[in-house]
């Protein structure tokens, strides 16, 4: 269950790149390529769209939504076969909890380091968690 919870954390973070994660990893083969294509040109978006200046706050209730069911999404992928209820329930859990925390977290890093090298770093920190914790 702990997977569950990590990779909705990082959904907190970047909302697609849990999916993304899983998708390509679990779509080798020829299993699910567009899945795959598809849930990794979002993800991809996401990160580049996270750089503007325009782009909304994630605590918004569009984007808490969105890491929300991506929470759920990706911790029920991550739990077994009997516990993808409980997974889905504590990656949206930790989905929620993570984009405030680590919405506080990026606006002291901007503050610190800038928009760019700050959403780089969380980028950073979102996508090799992501793909660490689907391989795993």
């Amino acid at each position: 269950m702990m997977r569950s919870i990590l990779m909705g954390a990082v959904a907190g973070a970047r909302a697609m790149t849990p999916l993304a994660a899983l998708a390509a990893t679990r779509g080798r083969g020829g299993r699910a390529p567009v899945l795959s294509a598809g849930t990794v040109a979002l993800a991809a978006g996401e990160l580049a769209g996270d750089k503007l200046r325009s782009a909304p706050d994630r605590t918004v209730p569009a984007g808490i939504a969105g890491r929300l069911v991506s929470g759920a999404i990706a911790g029920a992928a991550c739990a077994g076969r009997d516990d993808r209820l409980a997974g889905a329930l504590l990656g949206a859990a930790a989905a929620v909890v993570a984009s405030h925390l680590t919405f506080r977290l990026r606006a002291a890093a901007t503050r610190r380091w800038g928009q760019t090298a700050s959403g780089l770093i969380e980028d950073g920190v979102a996508v090799v968690s992501a793909v660490a914790l689907a391989r795993a």
